[in-house]
C-alpha cells in the first residue's frame, strides 16, 4: 500500500497534544510533594488524589468506551480535555482535602475519556497508509512533551521563593495548555460519514461489546500484551532503571540524565530512519520485535554492570547508551503496531471499547511496574536486576509470539 501525507489535521492534532504534555509535564512529577508538603494537607491526602484519580480514570473508560462508539471519539475526546482542564485548574487554588479529591476524580475523569477516544481520533485524521506512522509520532510526541515539560518546571523552580506559588501557576498552565487539544480534536473531526473499515477475519462482529472482544483470542492475547510491555518495558525505564544505575552501578546523576534523554532524543531519530522499514514488517512480527529489542538492551545494561567501575569509561557509558537507542528502538516497533492491530481487530464500531481496554491495560501495567522494579532493586545486585529485566522482556515476547501464532492460524483458517 502506497503511503500518504499524514496531512495537516493531524500535524494540527499532534501539535496541540505536544503543548498539551508540555503541561502535564510541568505538573506530574511533583503533585505528591505539592499537596502533602507545600499545601500542608499531608500524605493521606495526596494518597487520596490518586486514589480518587486512579478510581475514576477507571470508571470513566468503561464508560467513555461505548460513549465513542455510539456517538463518535471526537465528542468523547473534548469532553475528556475540557475534565483535564477543570481538574488542573482545580488544584492550582486547592487548600483543602475536599477540592483536591475534587481535583483528582476531574483529572481521572479527564485521562479516562480522553484516552477511551484518542485512537479513534487519531485514525480519522490520517489515511490508512499512515496509521502507523501516526501512531509512532503520537508515542514521540508524548515523550517529548512530557520530558521537555519536566526541565521546564524544575528549571521555574530553581531558586523559587515560594515553591507552592510558583506550583499554583504551573497547574493553571496545565489546565490553559489543555485547551488548544480540546479546539484541534473538534477541529479534525471528519466533516463527512467515514468509510467503514474493512473487519478482518479475526475481527470480532461491528458493536462488540467489552465480553465479545475479550473473547475473540488474538485481541485477548493483545490487551494482555499492552499490560505486560507496560510492566517490563516502559515502566521500568521510568523508574526502575536510573534508580539501578545511579544506586547499584554508581553512576552519577549527570549520566543517569544523559541515559534518560538519549532514550527520548533517540526516539526523535529513529522514527524517519525506521519508519519504511516498519511499514513493510507485518504488524504481529513488528510488535514481537519489541520486546525482542528490549531483551537485547537490557542486555547492554547487564554487560555494563558485568564491565563494573574498573572498566574504561567509554566502554561502561557506552553500553548504557546503547542500552538507550536500543530500547527505544524496541519503543517505536510496539508503537507503531499496536494501535493499528487494535483498530484493525476491534473493528470500526468497536474502537472506543477497545481503546477503553488498552487505557485499562496500561494503567494495570504502570501501577504493577513500578513496585515490581524497585523490589527487584532493592533485593538483587546490579547484574542480578539488569537479568531479571532481560527475563521480564522475553515473557512478553513470548505473549506476542503467541498472538503473532494466533493471529496468523485464525487467517489461515479463514482463507
Amino acid at each position: 500500500m502506497k503511503r500518504e501525507p499524514l496531512g495537516h489535521r493531524f500535524t494540527l492534532l499532534m501539535g496541540a497534544l505536544l503543548v498539551s504534555t508540555l503541561g502535564n509535564g510541568l505538573c506530574f512529577p511533583f503533585t505528591a510533594i505539592y499537596v502533602s508538603e507545600l499545601l500542608g494537607l499531608g500524605a493521606r491526602a495526596a494518597g487520596g488524589y490518586f486514589l480518587a484519580m486512579a478510581a475514576a480514570s477507571f470508571a470513566a473508560a468503561l464508560v467513555g468506551g461505548p460513549l465513542a462508539d455510539r456517538h463518535g471519539p471526537h465528542r468523547v475526546g473534548v469532553l475528556g480535555g475540557a475534565a483535564l482542564a477543570a481538574g488542573y485548574g482545580l488544584l492550582a487554588p486547592a487548600d483543602t482535602t475536599s477540592l483536591v479529591l475534587a481535583s483528582g476524580a476531574c483529572v481521572g475523569v479527564g485521562f479516562g475519556l480522553f484516552y477511551a477516544s484518542i485512537v479513534g481520533v487519531v485514525d480519522a485524521a490520517v489515511p490508512e497508509s499512515g496509521r502507523r506512522t501516526a501512531f509512532s509520532v503520537r508515542h514521540i510526541v508524548n515523550n517529548v512533551g512530557i520530558g521537555a515539560g519536566s526541565v521546564a518546571a524544575g528549571l521555574a523552580l530553581q531558586g523559587a521563593h515560594t515553591p507552592a506559588g510558583t506550583l499554583r501557576w504551573l497547574y493553571l498552565a496545565n489546565a490553559l495548555a489543555a485547551l488548544p487539544l480540546i479546539a484541534a480534536t473538534w477541529y479534525v473531526r471528519p466533516r463527512t460519514a467515514k468509510q467503514a473499515v474493512d473487519a478482518t477475519a479475526e475481527a470480532p462482529a461491528d458493536g462488540a461489546t467489552y465480553r465479545d472482544l475479550l473473547h475473540a483470542r488474538p485481541m485477548a492475547l493483545l490487551i494482555l500484551a499492552q499490560a505486560l510491555f507496560a510492566i517490563v518495558g516502559f515502566t521500568q525505564i521510568e523508574a526502575t532503571v536510573p534508580l539501578l544505575m545511579h544506586d547499584g552501578m554508581a553512576v552519577t546523576l549527570g549520566w543517569v540524565s544523559t541515559v534518560v534523554a538519549a532514550n527520548s532524543f533517540a526516539l526523535v531519530a529513529l522514527q524517519p530512519l525506521l519508519s519504511r522499514w516498519l511499514d513493510r514488517l507485518p504488524e504481529t512480527v513488528s510488535l514481537a520485535a519489541g520486546p525482542v529489542l528490549w531483551v537485547a538492551a537490557f542486555g547492554c545494561g547487564l554487560g555494563a554492570a558485568l564491565a563494573g567501575d574498573g572498566a574504561a569509561p567509554a566502554l561502561r557509558y557506552g553500553l548504557l547508551l546503547a542500552f538507550a537507542v536500543v530500547f527505544a528502538a524496541g519503543e517505536l516497533t510496539y508503537s507503531s503496531a499496536f494501535y493499528p492491530l487494535l483498530l484493525r481487530w476491534s473493528g470500526e464500531a468497536a474502537v472506543g471499547r477497545a481503546s477503553a481496554l488498552a487505557s485499562l491495560a496500561w494503567n494495570l501495567g504502570t501501577a504493577t511496574g513500578p513496585p515490581l522494579g524497585l523490589f527487584v532493586v532493592a533485593h538483587f545486585p546490579a547484574t542480578g536486576s539488569w537479568a531479571a529485566l532481560t527475563a521480564g522482556a522475553g515473557a512478553a515476547f513470548a505473549v506476542a509470539a503467541a498472538l503473532h501464532r494466533r493471529a496468523a492460524a485464525t487467517a489461515k483458517a479463514r482463507s
